[in-house]
């Protein structure tokens, strides 16, 4: 790809190209945008390996957090996140691995319906009704929230307003 193509890239092609490498995707019938992992085997397979930090660093550059936030995310401090960014070959743990990728799903979804990431991080960041009037960031540090949250992402892309 030439470099000129290479700019023309969005936040949400980048997205879709790192999870392309971990995983083939269908496009399920009345959820528009919306992929889901077909092979939860394979995404196993990956997460007990652990995540290597070159595929995080490439979903950092394209995700909405900061490096604080992702810290926070991943339950660890921020200067661990900058130790492992100067260790060869680190991977994550597996805990840490499943986060990354969750993440990384939150990101692709809010980028479908906003295609903007800082429209996406305004949206992060502002107290939701839906969401019981918290922010969707606030409930991204655990797996239900994380569903709450793309639960929300999935009914704003389909135009249903609570």
């Amino acid at each position: 790809m030439m470099n000129s193509e290479k700019n023309k890239k969005t936040c949400t092609d980048e997205v879709s190209d790192i999870l392309e490498q971990y995983d083939k995707k269908i496009k399920l019938p009345n959820t528009p945008d919306q992929y889901f992992f077909i092979d939860k085997i394979k995404v196993i397979e990956t997460i007990n390996k652990g995540i290597p930090y070159s595929f995080f660093n490439r979903i950092q550059d394209y995700s909405p957090f900061t490096e604080s936030e992702w810290a926070t995310l991943l339950s660890i401090s921020t200067k661990s996140l900058q130790r492992y960014k100067s260790t060869e070959n680190y991977r994550f743990k597996p805990l840490q691995s499943e986060k990354i990728i969750a993440m990384t799903e939150v990101t692709k979804a809010g980028m479908d319906l906003f295609g903007n990431i800082d429209k996406f991080k305004e949206w992060l960041n502002t107290p939701s009704y839906a969401l019981g009037n918290l922010k969707p960031m606030e409930l991204l540090s655990s797996s239900y929230g994380k569903e709450l949250v793309m639960d929300e992402l999935i009914r704003l892309n389909q135009g249903i307003l609570v």
